[in-house]
């Protein structure tokens, strides 16, 4: 007679163990005061000609004196501080020719970029209307330095929409003096902010009929009048 098969025996289960959580870590001393004093320069809390020293932003920040310093070299390099010897840090002002230059470079790149946006694909006035939304439901709340970020969030939509990734690189180092250029212009200015939203409106609608022409123009009105408010004509 043939011999029974040997019974099969399971093999043991191996047991599930649950990834630990990766631990969260704490961005070194010096990032942490860069990110700080840009973020409270960009949204005007430091306003331009503040004396800031090491012994107040180390306090604010919770660190030594040595990381500050870093910070604020890093701040100088980018244009938004100026550094005094056992003095501090003042906060430079937004000059004319700043904003002028400014202007001049947004022109060049978002008109080209409103004209090959048409026709504009579905996806970019989807996200323009979101844009838009935002925009008026932070400026009813008084959030100037969020609705400035909305504010560039629309037009860098439209550059990145032209799909050039240089004229978007060149657009991404315009992010800092935009977002401090419109939260100073809107703080001076608080009426100009609901013709703001109404401009942004214009050059939607005009994208979404599909009118380069009327897209570029409503651009060129709504970033010139940065420029104008700077030179003192106000409209």
């Amino acid at each position: 007679m043939p011999s029974a098969a040997a019974p099969v025996t399971a093999a043991p289960e191996t047991p599930t163990r649950t990834p630990a959580p990766t631990p969260t870590r704490t961005p070194p001393a010096a990032e942490r005061v860069y990110a700080y004093v840009k973020q409270a320069v960009l949204e005007r809390r430091y306003e331009g000609g503040m004396l800031l020293t090491e012994g107040e932003l180390a306090e604010a920040v919770g660190v030594s004196r040595t990381p500050v310093r870093e910070a604020l070299l890093r701040l100088e390099v980018e244009g938004l501080m100026k550094l005094y010897p056992k003095k501090g840090a003042m906060v430079l002002p937004v000059s004319a020719q700043e904003i002028a230059d400014v202007v001049e470079t947004r022109l060049l790149v978002e008109e080209h970029a409103a004209r090959k946006a048409v026709p504009a694909p579905p996806a970019l006035i989807t996200e323009l209307e979101a844009q838009l939304a935002k925009m008026e439901e932070l400026a009813a709340s008084g959030d100037l330095a969020a609705v400035s970020v909305a504010d560039r969030c629309f037009h860098a939509a439209i550059v990145r929409s032209a799909g050039n990734q240089i004229l978007d690189r060149l657009y991404e180092q315009l992010r800092d003096r935009q977002l401090r250029m419109g939260v100073a212009v809107m703080h001076a200015n608080p009426d100009r902010i609901a013709k703001n939203i109404a401009e942004h409106g214009e050059i939607l609608r005009a994208l979404r009929a599909g009118d380069a022409d009327a897209a570029v123009d409503a651009v060129h009105r709504h970033v010139s009048w940065v420029r104008n408010l700077a030179q003192g004509d106000v409209r």
